[in-house]
């Protein structure tokens, strides 16, 4: 069958990992790329900022790339844009919202408006994408404008879900299109790519009104001022802070830089209800009295540099914590984030504040589906293939055995990974091959220059520090002319360990001596012969492995 006949979906993030998602889409000689996002770096990462999908793949296929459909504005589907853009200048469609955070991050970057193609679409338009003809619909998540998409090709439909839950009632009243899924279900889904953030979470995922319903018993009991740290994407939380605040007569401050950008980015385009001189300047909110003042902050995750994180350690210049103040982490811990948010809720109490957490109250919903939805959107579109997406590995299998439970046949699930061609026609679907995949570190202004190697020598450096070794050495006859001197940096403390360092001063003397015998040798051969003599000394005396950095000097 030729090529034509064959539709490719390729997964480049998202799979086996929560966020970088990131799904090519490829028909003849088009391909629609769906999201761009970002994961934040897991501890071994010493010193990488962010972590993007490798776009290997689309770059050897640029001429095929029709353009980037955005399903809604959190980082893990749009924060690699700012650095994907660069190389690889098509056509981007999302949200009003999705757009407009998006066009604050590419400004952040460095990149003017005039060099990228934003174009703003709304639920239920279609747009025409080469081959493509896709269609979106509303979905209910935990930021607004989010949409699934439905993406009609000559040999059948798409519908990737996007991130979403099945709230009823959701803070915007944009209930989740169900009318569309029905329809597309009706007229026949090839595939569906659906969510697997909560499928290990039985039942239904609460409604984001919920958390409203436990801010109004904060505020009511609550005599002095109020924190409030969430995620700053979280529009509908911050609304309904907002609108809790102005029930109770108490203005709010902002605080943190991601907050404050996408609290003017939606209040700009009407995405936030914000009553007329509700918000101030945080210098005015220090001057109310504390039982009329309430904060919203970053730091819901316990992050270093966040505000929340800086007010419980005493170090925000503009607020200290103080008896009597009631903080609200409205957000529950990303995995791995767990010691950071338990270390910052010790300092908050030890300030004396009373702090309400997830662990202990209903301060927050999910915005993800949970097996109960994830089964009505499976009945509701009734695909004959299903893919998994959005999820670590046990999720995405998890999520294909609840397909099974409901219908789906299991040949026609498909538990991939990144950079797995899954191929279908109208028939059947097969794994058919890898394209190159994986991740991108980006360190400060390096995109990609900063791999294995470089962080394998961060850890080392990190764990048993470096000593660095210098000798001079004499041009004509290959003598010490000055030296060995050793300089020690995270190994041990040089006042302390005087002797031991003038033993290894002995052994690299000795080596070099063994290693030049009197003539000039090559540097490589010396530089090596002084890392092992000295490795291994320094081990027997100390069970350390610090990177040692011979540096030789001819005169």
């Amino acid at each position: 069958m030729a090529d034509e006949g064959k539709l490719q979906l390729i997964p480049l993030g998202g799979l086996g990992e929560i966020g970088k998602n990131m799904m090519a889409v490829k028909y003849g000689d088009s391909i629609v790329v769906i999201d761009a996002g970002l994961i934040f770096p897991e501890d071994e990462m010493l010193g990488i900022d962010v972590v993007i999908p490798d776009i290997t793949y689309l770059l050897e296929n640029k001429k095929l790339v029709k353009g980037i459909i955005l399903t809604h504005g959190h980082e893990d589907h749009i924060g690699a844009l700012p650095y994907i853009l660069k190389e690889l200048n098509v056509p981007v469609w999302g949200t009003r919202l999705t757009l407009g955070l998006l066009e604050r991050k590419l400004k952040e970057s460095g990149i003017s408006e005039k060099n990228v193609r934003l174009n703003q679409a709304k639920p239920r338009d279609t747009l025409s994408v080469g081959p493509f003809k896709v269609e979106l619909f509303r979905v209910s998540h935990s930021i607004a404008d989010a949409v699934g998409l439905a993406i009609h090709t000559p040999i059948g439909t798409l519908v990737h879900t996007g991130d979403f839950k099945l709230d009823q009632t959701p803070v915007d009243n944009d209930v989740t299109d169900f009318a569309k899924l029905a329809e597309l279900g009706e007229q026949g889904v090839l595939v569906l790519m659906s969510d697997s953030t909560n499928v290990e979470r039985p039942g239904y995922t609460m409604s984001e009104r919920r958390v409203g319903h436990t801010f109004d018993e904060i505020f009511r009991e609550a005599q002095e001022r109020i924190i409030v740290a969430s995620f700053a994407s979280n529009i509908h939380r911050i609304q309904q802070i907002i609108t809790t605040a102005h029930n109770y007569s108490r203005k709010v401050a902002i605080v943190g830089r991601s907050m404050l950008n996408v609290v003017s980015v939606a209040s700009d385009l009407g995405y936030l209800d914000v009553p007329e001189g509700i918000i101030v300047e945080l210098d005015e909110i220090n001057r109310l009295p504390k039982s009329k003042a309430v904060i919203i902050s970053t730091g819901s995750q316990g992050e270093p540099m966040s505000a929340l994180t800086r007010m419980a350690k005493s170090e925000h210049k503009g607020i200290e914590i103080v008896p009597g103040d009631t903080v609200v982490i409205s957000a529950t811990p990303i995995p791995g984030n767990e010691k950071m948010v338990a270390r910052t809720v010790d300092h908050l109490f030890k300030q004396g504040a009373e702090v309400i957490h997830e662990a202990v109250s209903g301060i927050h919903v999910s915005g993800h589906a949970s097996q109960e939805e994830l089964k009505m959107m499976l009945n509701l579109v009734r695909p004959k293939f299903f893919v998994p997406v959005h999820g670590e590995y046990r999720m995405l299998v998890k999520h294909s055995k609840l397909a099974a439970e409901l219908g789906v046949d299991p040949e026609n699930i498909f538990v991939a990974e990144n950079g797995q061609i899954l191929e279908f026609t109208q028939k059947r679907g097969r794994i058919a091959g890898r394209v190159p995949s994986g991740r991108v570190l980006v360190d400060g202004l390096g995109v990609g220059d900063v791999g294995n190697i470089v962080l394998r020598d961060r850890k080392q450096l990190s764990q048993d520090g470096i000593l660095i070794v210098v000798v001079t050495l004499n041009k004509e006859n290959g003598q010490v002319a000055a030296g060995p001197d050793i300089v020690s940096r995270g190994f041990v403390y040089v006042r302390e360990s005087e002797e031991l360092l003038d033993e290894a001063k002995i052994r690299v003397t000795q080596a070099l001596e063994k290693c030049c015998g009197g003539k000039t040798s090559d540097w490589s051969t010396i530089k090596s012969s002084i890392r092992d003599t000295l490795g291994k000394f320094l081990f027997e005396k100390t069970h350390r492995r610090p990177m040692i950095l011979p540096i030789i000097m001819e005169i």
